[in-house]
């Protein structure tokens, strides 16, 4: 899967991380006054069977990957000078053990002077994985902040590629639905209610004469 630069597009930043056996190369295609970007993807993997059992996802809107839902935390923040969507801010402290980085790296665009305050253009990436699956997976988290020196505004979209194997997608989709399973009986029983209860039950005992 190749793309080549069109008129959105004027800068490729190129990746080769391990995968299986081989690697994968992947570009980002990018514009250095635009938050949007794309993915390309190569494969050089020695085993024909990983290739063709491995899946290709791109997310836009990264609320929809099930890896996201279920391991990240999202930031999102509006103000008069930030306009952030969707922003990486933290693996959930229930999945430290579970999810591993393979990949951080932060390229610095541009500098930009707004009266007495410095601010960066800049694409920042996360490369995941998961423990248990680590040359199976690979969830790359691109995050471009874009400033608009006439707004004096600072854009900040985040985009996202996963490529997995069957396997590494089975994990994901368990730990998926456990989660929903955590998530329907918290909202059964939410912690308040049970500490109501274990507090009624308490005062209870406490009052009882024999």
């Amino acid at each position: 899967m190749s793309l080549t630069l069109g008129r959105s597009f004027n800068r490729n930043y190129q990746l080769r991380l391990p995968f299986g056996d081989g690697f994968y190369n992947i570009g980002l295609f990018y514009n250095t006054k635009s938050p949007f970007l794309l993915f390309s993807v190569d494969s050089d993997i020695s085993s024909s069977n990983l290739k063709h059992s491995s899946k290709i996802n791109m997310f836009k809107n990264i609320e929809s990957s099930r890896f996201v839902e279920t391991f990240l935390n999202l930031h999102n923040y509006k103000s008069h000078n930030l306009d952030i969507i969707n922003q990486f801010k933290e693996i959930k402290p229930d999945y430290s053990n579970d999810i591993n980085f393979i990949l951080n790296e932060n390229l610095i665009l541009s500098k930009i002077q707004i009266e007495d305050n410095t601010f960066l253009d800049q694409l920042i990436l996360y490369g995941l994985t998961l423990s248990s699956y680590n040359t199976e997976i690979i969830f790359l988290i691109a995050e471009r902040q874009n400033i608009v020196s006439k707004l004096r505004k600072k854009i900040v979209r985040t985009s996202a590629i996963q490529i997995a194997t069957s396997g590494a997608i089975g994990m994901i989709d368990e730990y998926f639905e456990e989660l929903k399973k955590s998530q329907k009986i918290l909202d059964k029983f939410p912690p308040d209610k049970i500490l109501k209860f274990n507090e009624e039950e308490e005062e209870s005992k406490n009052g009882w004469c024999w």
